[in-house]
């Protein structure tokens, strides 16, 4: 599998059951979501592509077997450190 890093995701289901990323902390910074995009399903999990205030866009990855997200980078050059 890809390169993922694990991130906490604070999100809310809505009535049905579309997972909507609300904040996530990675690398101990706290991230709010400024809009949710494109998302699908495959054997890694549920993707999501949000974005962040600065337009920065990030892909998360619910694992449901596990109930962990991850984020999954998508320009390493615009990620922060």
């Amino acid at each position: 599998m890809w390169n993922m890093e694990p991130v906490e995701v604070t999100a809310r289901f809505d009535l049905d059951g579309k997972i909507i990323p609300l904040t996530f902390s990675w690398r101990e910074k706290n991230y709010k979501v400024a809009s949710v995009g494109r998302s699908w399903e495959d054997e890694a999990g549920r993707h999501i592509l949000v974005m962040t205030p600065g337009d920065r866009i990030y892909q998360l990855v619910f694992i449901p077997a596990e109930s962990l997200w991850y984020l999954h980078p998508l320009d390493s050059d615009r990620m922060p450190s």
